[in-house]
């Protein structure tokens, strides 16, 4: 339990640190992929609560991660969390890119319901 806590102040403490590359750099190679379903969570919530370009494109295109990870309960809290993000553009930018550009048809389905759902919660 103690563990647990100690690399939920981890995530947070690297979604509110100062350099934003170096952040995502970590929270990326770590978090996303950890096997760990609530590390992945809480990693890819902290990656669109950031809502920059670099830590959106972690979470929306990339395959087995944010919207696109294997756990349904991963996908869904990333999609929560996109859903009450106080400013949509650059995620909506990123998912309309991913829709007309990415090569794998599954992460294209998942970015074009994302869009759709986002465009409806507005």
């Amino acid at each position: 339990m103690e563990d647990s806590k100690k690399i939920k102040n981890i995530i947070q403490a690297l979604g509110e640190h100062q350099d934003s590359k170096a952040a995502i750099e970590v929270l990326t190679e770590l978090g996303t992929n950890s096997p760990d379903d609530e590390i992945r969570e809480m990693t890819a919530q902290t990656l669109i609560k950031k809502n920059t370009h670099e830590s959106l494109r972690v979470v929306l295109i990339s395959k087995g991660k944010g919207i696109n990870d294997l756990s349904a309960r991963v996908a869904m809290a990333s999609i929560n969390e996109l859903l009450s993000l106080k400013d949509k553009t650059e995620a909506i930018k990123i998912l309309d890119d991913t829709i007309k550009l990415h090569s794998d048809e599954e992460v294209r389905n998942t970015a074009r319901s994302v869009r759709a759902l986002m465009t409806f919660s507005a």
